[in-house]
């Protein structure tokens, strides 16, 4: 039996892997300032993101580059020896504070209040026109632009629920950009509990624990403070874990926790149209846990929340219609930005957001997958459930890019994007040797700092 197939793939071939995404990331930027300099609506910065060289320091940057190391030193030991409950709890306070510490880099007015005050984003909607069942009556027929009453750029190419978000704050006495920046990024920050939630249920703790200082130390951190899309990720991954809590329960709180779930998988459709590429999460953690029922009762939950907007006076598909028709109109972006390019540079756009470690642990999903083809499994103390777990969710969250990519809806800006699936991305990090955990951590937490301190995002 080769080699490859009986023992775990090695250092060299990740390295290998790390480096050939880095080659596509230069790629992406030659090709994109050869387009820009030829007249090209690429339509970004600094290819391939959007942001601009602006090398600076703030009242972010020492906390972060505490945060950080602290995290690479200490946190596979904490998140190893430490009981689930307490670490679940420091473990979304130390993803909060490395969110909040990297947007801070550019202070409070600029990296956290005013990502949510620009003319294009779901501030400019509020308050609401009218009642809310006659902004849901009237919202599909006011996606595409040119015309009276057009919605803006981020209200119109997502569904209602993440405009009436903000609604509920500001009638709560929450709204202004400020209270809408603190309160995204939180939510947005709180992923690595589900995600975690998730492993522990269809793997074991052992796996989730190998992945929490990773999901802490999530490069994609730079966007998720501060962008709605962060939210929308954490949101999908709290449906995913209710579901996932309720499948390995066969009891009625089982079935309740999947129900729950479907609920909030439900009203994730109607924060962003792209999460319903992301369907194959929740059908991996029923294959996972090889029940049916969870699933029967999670989609239950998701007719549910259709039904209550389709009454309320919104058909899912009639935005997502539109959204289409405002994609393609003369002057959008859709329009403008070549697919020939982003659909790979996309990729590269992506890479900054998930960072070498799950570049290298994607890999390795890559050669599992390989060796199932090959019909030769690994050796009895590296193939197992866990992994299995693992590379599932893993090839699950890949399937959703593959498809966002390829539809052509997502040219541009998908480290913010694609955040959702990203995050899905990242137990893939569970597949590393346990000998070189804090090397990848320190890469993960550089490539954060960087960004942020070298370009300014937009988000």
């Amino acid at each position: 039996m080769p080699a490859l197939r009986t023992r775990p793939p090695r250092l060299r071939g990740d390295l290998v892997a790390v480096a050939l995404v880095a080659a596509l990331v230069t790629t992406a930027a030659l090709v994109g300032w050869a387009l820009i300099d030829r007249g090209v609506d690429v339509l970004v910065g600094w290819p391939p993101l959007l942001a601009a060289w602006l090398p600076r320091v703030g009242p972010g940057t020492v906390p972060a580059l505490l945060v950080g190391a602290l995290v690479v030193v200490a946190g596979p030991t904490v998140a190893q020896r430490w009981r689930w409950g307490p670490l679940l709890a420091v473990s979304f306070a130390a993803a909060w504070a490395w969110t909040m510490a990297l947007a801070l880099i550019d202070g409070w007015a600029i990296g956290v209040a005013e990502r949510l005050a620009t003319p294009s984003e779901y501030l400019v909607e509020i308050p609401i026109r009218g009642t809310v069942g006659e902004f849901l009556t009237t919202f599909a027929d006011r996606i595409p632009s040119f015309q009276p009453g057009a919605l803006v750029t981020h209200a119109s190419g997502h569904p209602p629920a993440a405009t009436l978000f903000y609604e509920l704050l500001s009638r709560l006495g929450l709204g202004g950009p400020d209270w809408a920046g603190g309160i995204t990024l939180t939510i947005g920050a709180s992923a690595v509990v589900p995600v975690a939630l998730t492993l522990a249920a269809v793997a074991d703790r052992d796996v989730a624990r190998r992945y929490l200082p990773f999901g802490i130390l999530f490069p994609g951190a730079v966007w998720v403070g501060v962008s709605a899309d962060g939210m929308f990720a954490a949101v999908f991954a709290w449906g995913v874990a209710f579901l996932a809590l309720g499948a390995v329960r066969r009891s009625p709180a089982g079935a309740a926790l999947a129900l729950l779930g479907g609920l909030v998988l439900g009203l994730s459709l109607f924060l962003s149209y792209g999460l319903a590429a992301a369907g194959l999460v929740p059908v991996a953690v029923a294959v996972l846990t090889r029940r049916v029922a969870p699933l029967v009762w999670g989609t239950l939950g998701v007719a549910v929340v259709v039904a209550l907007f389709a009454w309320g006076g919104f058909w899912w598909f009639d935005g997502y219609l539109q959204v289409q028709v405002r994609y393609y109109q003369p002057g959008e972006f859709g329009l403008r930005r070549p697919y020939a390019y982003w659909v790979w540079a996309n990729l590269a756009s992506l890479a900054f957001a998930i960072g070498p470690a799950v570049v290298a642990g994607v890999r390795r999903v890559g050669w599992w997958g390989c060796g199932w083809v090959g019909r030769r499994r690994p050796a009895p103390d590296w193939w197992g459930r866990p992994h299995t777990a693992a590379v599932l969710l893993v090839a699950a969250g890949l399937a959703a890019v593959l498809a966002a990519d390829l539809s052509g809806l997502s040219k541009a800006e998908v480290e913010r994007i694609w955040l959702p699936f990203a995050v899905w991305l990242v137990p893939a990090v569970t597949l590393l040797p346990r000998t070189a955990v804090r090397p990848w951590l320190a890469a993960q937490a550089v490539l954060a700092l960087a960004v942020n301190t070298l370009l300014a995002t937009v988000w």
